[in-house]
């Protein structure tokens, strides 16, 4: 067996230990020697990365798209690892402007000639749900619904994206996203009994898991706005049947809002809709809300004009592929975001009682006049 055939060999079987590989491990291959780094760069290999993280990739759509902006190796090191922001200001009352009623949205927001720049149309949003680590649902929007006229309601409305409420082009999956016992849920034996226990909405929070991908197709970036794993959550609401999961991120919004940061806020909401309470049947959860609006620090929702460019700025964000720099960004934000509404809180009290006390003072020295 000649030389050549060896290597021929060795580059086959290479290429075969490499594609069974997920994404952290090739890219950790790549690094160990030549041949692996050589064939670590076939495109081949990242699609079959992709395509087993994100079932939307196998789309021919999306595979279009991806090949666009630059291949599957630069849309997996773009979007895998989370968007981490590691300037999120600390509270300081001082520092804080409280911007009157009066002002114009020109002085509110500043020079926005930015927004030129920016379509709803750009965006691409590829989302993905999966509950241990099975995918349940897959769907990708493409640009902004309703915001052909983004300079008008758009352009000054609270931004949000409802992602059930749009079907995918090209896509004939249009039924009800649904988890069963057959997924992995536990049965419930009653409500009343998982009003005491939560053991299906502490096995819901532990396994399910959220991308949301937004691509900008003019820029050629993408980057993946989910914290993957909640962030938190609330069970029974707005009923005893409804559980509301909370996943996101901590974006850069400086020169755009007053605050530097806002927060992406993607919310799950998933209803019981069937469980006979026997113990015999199964017990179905019914995805009912897929949303992501954007929120400043004071808790109000940021409208459409500045949500496009706070998601243009989001897409070079700095990544992490540690979660607990994610969990750590987003918890200096909420503490930030309760410093703030307790201040608030203290001076609208003392604002008061100045109030009284100067009522209390004319009413007394009205008396003394009257005597």
């Amino acid at each position: 067996m000649s030389d050549k055939t060896i290597a021929s060999l060795n580059s086959d079987l290479y290429y075969d230990i490499l594609r069974r590989l997920d994404g952290a491990s090739l890219a950790s291959a790549a690094c160990t020697c030549a041949s692996f780094s050589s064939i670590s760069k076939e495109e081949v290999l990242w699609e079959n990365v992709c395509s087993t993280m994100w079932q939307s990739t196998h789309r021919e759509d999306v595979k279009s798209l991806i090949k666009s902006i630059g291949g599957f190796k630069k849309f997996y090191a773009d979007c895998f690892p989370l968007l981490v922001n590691k300037e999120v200001p600390e509270f300081r009352w001082s520092s804080y402007v409280d911007y009157p009623d009066e002002l114009t949205e020109a002085e509110y927001y500043g020079d926005m000639d930015e927004l030129e720049n920016v379509s709803p149309s750009d965006l691409v949003s590829i989302v993905d749900i999966k509950y241990k680590d099975k995918t349940i649902c897959s769907k990708v929007l493409w640009g902004i619904p309703n915001a052909n006229g983004f300079n008008g309601w758009f352009s000054n409305c609270p931004f949000r994206i409802d992602l059930l409420a749009y079907s995918d082009r090209d896509n004939d999956d249009t039924g009800e996203v649904t988890l069963s016992e057959t997924d992995g849920l536990p049965p419930v034996m009653s409500m009343e009994r998982e009003r005491k226990d939560g053991k299906l909405w502490q096995e819901l929070r532990a396994g399910i898991r959220l991308s949301w991908i937004v691509v900008n197709r003019k820029l050629k970036q993408a980057a993946n706005l989910s914290s993957l794993i909640p962030l938190g959550g609330q069970r029974h609401w707005p009923t005893d049947k409804d559980f509301l999961i909370r996943f996101g991120s901590v974006l850069p919004s400086k020169d755009i809002i007053p605050w530097q940061v806002v927060e992406c806020i993607l919310l799950m909401k998933f209803r019981v809709i069937y469980s006979d309470g026997t113990g015999e049947g199964q017990t179905t959860l019914k995805l009912t809300e897929l949303s992501m609006q954007l929120g400043d620090v004071e808790g109000a929702h940021v409208n459409g004009r500045n949500s496009l460019l706070i998601l243009k700025e989001s897409l070079s964000c700095p990544r992490s592929k540690n979660y607990s720099e994610v969990l750590e960004s987003y918890k200096l934000y909420s503490k930030a975001q309760s410093e703030l509404k307790e201040e608030k809180i203290r001076n609208e009290s003392m604002l008061d009682r100045l109030c009284i006390l100067s009522g209390i003072t004319a009413f007394a020295t009205f008396c003394y006049y009257m005597l």
